[in-house]
């Protein structure tokens, strides 16, 4: 059975099946996704952690497919139905839905029209109807099985009675029914129609129909939102005569005998009253999930690019949450994200108390020497950002501002973590305070906030939130560990992340910390309560301590590769201390180049790929990977909606990216929408092949809609 696993896992994921093998033993012994990506790519074969997280979904699936299998078997023996046949058949299914489908005729059922009439001793009439092999008269066969006693008073009755216990094995049978769903996923139509005339963001389907084949998953989601708030009527138009003729080549051996007639009664009551309405219901279902497991990868992919955007790093940023009557919120903090100063300024209506507010504001940025703002695109942005770029005119020196999203700020202020955090601060001035720190440091603040907040999905609250909350979960666990963390200034919300550690063990390490000062080395860890050497295996090339004992440990070198990078380090003539002298890493970094890998490899005991990461290590020690991706768009003046004009040129930040474009933030209130076929001169099959959440793009503009504030773009 493992090797049947292993098997259709490679089969899936293009990868071998020792590769499967090899990672499931890792994963069995209780490694993580992380670690396994990072410091086991020779066992693996160098598979990423997405390719990995997919490897350990299909096991699970698989896993749990074959529990079931066992279960039915066990189920169909107790009935003393199963036959070699049967277990043949149910141990090769690969799929759940056919596994059930298989296991519908032995399911305990309720009362049917079936089984009244097999109550009434019908089901020996249904099987001579069925095998078609009877001679005698149908009516003279049918006379024998009345029975008033029973309720069979007719002939007519017997037959409808058989014929009843026939529609139902009909609709039982999986092969038929596997047939009848490959027809409907290649030939049927979806269907919608209004069903209240009113305005709504799905008029364009009030009226709209488009085969399931072609049917991308956005439109199946916005399809099933709107009939569940009832603005659309939705129906499945299924190849209903070739479904009924394929079922009559199946089942009636003889057009002319005396059977065929009453067969084909039996087919299309089955067809019409059994087999369509679940059919639809499955189908529907299927699509559903196939859309939502779509939706869920997109989401995740655009969490992944946000959390990794880079930092802005070694400046004094002032966090502007944008308001009209309740005033603006401030809040200044230094390069190490502390709470400097915090206030409430009036610029926006209406009060509108702009030479006020800028008299404040000016003090606070020459009192903290500010480099940069940071504005929430909410509510009042707009006016906010008009307000700060005439102020900046007027102040000596350079200071910037950036436009950063404010997704999920007031869900975290109002969190228990928000006032555990800043438990003197008022609630609505702790969302100036994560704006500004989102800038600073995207990754650490938004880990503090449930990812389906964070404003780059879609319709990711229609989608089954077990799933979502999973996918997310090592999505934001991938990111943080792909770029380490700082053990002596990490919040718990980041160390939790960490592979190994959780939520409790999180909070320990700070306690630990604000007990016992700095950590100076990893390996003081595991005096951390319930940190123990499985844990600390798993956690310590992640974890980064700078200014500590080591310098090793600013780098992700695993504690396991010390002696390793250590050896060759000293085949060069350095020491672990030169890592710190700037100096000497120019020459190491030289040195390191004309290093033949496989060989020195050999010559160390390591593998290849290990060596090549321990290389990478040494040569940039303390390098953030976040430094090497765009950074985000610094601004000093304001573009206004009604400056655009057809064919101006602008440079945007792509904010969210979806199945059928990207929106792109270009300096307006409003984003730009770049639709997929404006992406790319070539045909692209999906909008991430060319753009992702973060990038900075240049696009034109080739649509303006004013009165619905849209703006169509091209990257063309």
């Amino acid at each position: 059975m493992k090797n049947k696993i292993y098997q259709k896992i490679a089969e899936e994921l293009q990868i071998r099946e020792n590769q499967v093998e090899a990672t499931v033993r890792l994963i069995d012994e209780g490694n993580t996704i992380p670690f396994i990506a990072r410091y086991r790519k020779e066992v693996t074969g160098n598979l990423s952690d997405e390719l990995l997280r997919e490897l350990d979904e299909r096991l699970k699936y698989l896993r749990n497919l074959e529990a079931r299998k066992e279960e039915i078997i066990r189920l169909i023996d107790e009935q003393g139905k199963l036959t070699d046949e049967l277990t043949v058949k149910i141990a090769s299914t690969m799929i759940l839905s056919e596994l059930e489908d298989i296991y519908r005729p032995f399911k305990p059922k309720k009362r049917t029209r079936a089984t009244i009439a097999k109550e009434k001793g019908l089901e020996p009439l249904s099987n001579i109807i069925y095998l078609q092999s009877e001679k005698k008269d149908l009516f003279e066969v049918a006379k024998e099985y009345i029975d008033e006693e029973k309720g069979v008073n007719s002939e007519e009755e017997a037959i409808d009675g058989a014929l009843d216990i026939i529609a139902e094995n009909i609709a039982d049978n999986a092969d038929f029914r596997k047939k009848i769903k490959s027809f409907c996923f290649r030939e049927a139509v979806i269907s919608s129609k209004v069903a209240k005339e009113e305005k709504s963001p799905y008029e364009m389907y009030y009226d709209y129909s488009e085969a399931i084949l072609k049917m991308p998953s956005h439109r199946i989601l916005a399809i099933n939102r709107g009939e569940k708030e009832e603005f659309l009527k939705v129906k499945l138009e299924k190849p209903e005569e070739k479904i009924i003729d394929y079922l009559k080549k199946q089942i009636i051996q003889d057009y002319k005998s005396q059977f065929a007639e009453v067969l084909e009664r039996a087919i299309v009551d089955s067809y019409k009253r059994l087999i369509e309405p679940s059919i639809e219901r499955e189908i529907r279902s299927d699509l559903t999930e196939k859309a939502e497991e779509q939706a869920i990868k997109v989401f995740g992919k655009n969490a992944k690019q946000l959390l990794l955007q880079p930092p802005i790093k070694n400046m004094t940023v002032m966090g502007f949450d944008p308001a009209y009557r309740t005033g603006c919120k401030i809040a200044v903090i230094d390069k190490t994200g502390k709470v400097l100063a915090t206030t409430t300024v009036y610029p926006t209506e209406p009060q509108n108390d702009v030479e006020g507010a800028k008299k404040v504001l000016k003090d606070l940025i020459k009192k903290h020497h500010v480099n940069m703002i940071a504005i929430g695109n909410g509510t009042a942005s707009r006016e906010s950002e008009m307000f700060v770029s005439d102020m900046i005119k007027e102040i000596e020196g350079e200071i910037y501002y950036a436009i950063v999203s404010e997704a999920g700020a007031s869900v975290y202020s109002a969190s228990k973590l928000a006032t555990e955090e800043y438990p003197d601060i008022n609630v609505s001035l702790r969302g100036a305070i994560s704006i500004a720190r989102r800038l600073q440091d995207p990754l650490s603040e938004l880990v503090k906030i449930d990812p389906k907040s964070i404003g780059v999905g879609q319709y990711q609250h229609d989608v089954n939130q077990k799933r979502l909350n999973e996918s997310l979960s090592g999505v934001v666990e991938d990111a943080v560990n792909s770029v380490g963390v700082d053990v002596n200034t990490a919040t718990p919300s980041l160390l939790s992340y960490v592979s190994g550690i959780n939520e409790s063990v999180a909070k320990n390490i700070v306690k630990y910390r604000d007990e016992n000062g700095e950590l100076k080395q990893r390996k003081e860890l595991l005096k951390v309560p319930k940190l123990g050497p499985a844990a600390f295996k798993q956690c310590a090339g992640f974890i980064r301590i700078f200014g500590g004992k080591n310098p090793l440990e600013v780098t992700s070198v695993h504690p396991e590769s010390y002696e390793i990078a250590e050896k060759l380090l000293t085949n060069f003539g350095y020491s672990v201390e030169n890592l710190s002298d700037r100096e000497k890493l120019e020459t190491m970094k030289s040195d390191f180049k004309k290093i033949n890998v496989e060989k020195t490899a050999q010559e160390l005991g390591v593998g290849s790929l290990t060596l090549r990461d321990i290389i990478d290590e040494l040569s940039r020690p303390g390098r953030d990977p976040r430094e090497d991706l765009p950074k985000p768009i610094l601004r000093s003046d304001v573009l206004k909606f009604e400056d655009l004009q057809q064919g101006m040129e602008l440079t945007g930040t792509v904010r969210n990216v979806i199945d059928f474009g990207a929106f792109v933030d270009i300096g307006v209130k409003y984003d730009g929408l770049v639709h997929i076929s404006e992406m790319s001169d070539k045909y692209i099959k999906n909008p991430s092949e060319v753009v992702s959440v973060g990038d900075v793009v240049k696009v034109r503009v080739i649509g303006i809609d004013q009165e619905k504030h849209k703006v169509s773009l091209s990257m063309k």
